[in-house]
């Protein structure tokens, strides 16, 4: 016998990410940059009510910087001609360009999860007037998933035994005992806040107003019974 629940789940945590780069000729003054925006950017997001356990770095690299430089060219105007007063060369040699090593990029990622959603468009929109580069949107998702699959699966389940005490009593059998449970569900995955990523400005942004939404979570069952 199928049965089918729902249950309605309400994000409880927002989560977003920031990313600080910093470049210089040593390895030692990139990283030195990178960790004094790192630091402020962290120490504001705890001034926001964050916990450290919810301040997690997801990535730190250090990486050579190159940039592209064109060769030089060398003229022969030995063998040049001239016209208006000026020496028209015949020939030049310009070797190819190359990337050449000017310094460092010192990068970390570091990811924000944030239990109070009203707090969450504030420290979203600050963290782009601190220099912070790169900050990802927003995304809400249930801290406790399985409390609410449990809601939907005790539905489910109480659906397929209706049913099947309903076609028992139509049949004019009994219900013995259940031979087989089967379970299929959705876990409720992060809701998505759309949203560009903040840009380095002299003041805090705006806040905008990020409604969290709503999420249904759908358990399927299928229980096999004997009867007599």
């Amino acid at each position: 016998m199928n049965g089918t629940g729902d249950a309605v789940a309400i994000p409880d945590v927002a989560t977003f990410s920031f990313t600080v780069t910093e470049t210089a000729k040593t390895v030692v003054a990139a990283q030195s940059a990178a960790t004094t925006k790192s630091n402020t950017a962290i120490a504001a997001v705890k001034a926001g009510g964050v916990a450290d356990k919810d301040i997690q770095t997801l990535s730190y690299s250090i990486d050579p910087h190159y940039d592209y430089q064109n060769g030089t060219c060398v003229y022969n105007v030995s063998s040049g001609s001239v016209s208006s007063g000026v020496m028209i060369p015949s020939s030049a040699i310009c070797p190819p360009g190359k990337s050449v090593l000017t310094g460092y990029d010192v990068s970390e990622s570091i990811q924000v999860k944030v239990r109070d959603l009203s707090k969450a468009g504030d420290l979203f929109s600050s963290i782009g007037s601190l220099g912070v580069e790169n900050v990802n949107g927003l995304s809400f998702s249930v801290d406790k998933p399985d409390a609410v699959q449990a809601q939907a699966r005790s539905a489910a389940i109480a659906d397929a035994q209706s049913k099947a005490n309903e076609l028992a009593k139509e049949l004019g059998v009994h219900i013995v005992r259940i031979t087989s449970f089967n379970e299929s569900n959705n876990q409720p995955g992060p809701i998505m806040y759309a949203m560009d990523s903040a840009k380095s400005v002299s003041a805090p942004a705006a806040s905008p107003q990020i409604p969290a939404g709503e999420q249904k979570v759908t358990d399927n069952v299928t229980i096999t019974y004997e009867i007599e």
